[in-house]
């Protein structure tokens, strides 16, 4: 399994970036496609997840600022990110399970950077 990311960059606070992820390499319908971020000096941060049924799960500091969704017969996830903020900056992640418990792979990441 591939997964690509993109749509990181630099933007003012308040702005937007739309993130993608593009899977490749399994004929599968991924069963759960999310993001994590990691921010300089802190721990990886889980942000939001969605399974190929619809279900969503959100941390609570990105709520109602950022949006997953997903095109899940092309195994693409996507994160919208809103009313973005400095400590928004980080290296965004998305991840892909094939199967409920498998381990996740994990695309490359991108930098999303937000200035004051």
């Amino acid at each position: 399994v591939q997964l690509q990311a993109s749509g990181g960059g630099l933007v003012q606070a308040g702005g937007s970036l739309r993130l993608s992820c593009a899977g490749s390499g399994s004929i599968f319908l991924f069963n759960e496609m999310g993001w994590y971020r990691h921010r300089p000096g802190k721990e990886r941060e889980f942000l939001a997840t969605m399974t190929s049924l619809g279900a969503i799960t959100y941390a609570s500091s990105v709520k109602g600022r950022f949006t997953v969704s997903r095109d899940s017969p092309k195994n693409t996830v996507y994160l919208q990110t809103d009313s973005l903020r400095p400590e928004d900056t980080a290296v965004y992640y998305c991840y892909a399970m094939e199967h409920p418990g498998d381990s996740p792979s994990w695309g490359q990441g991108t930098q999303v950077t937000v200035s004051s």
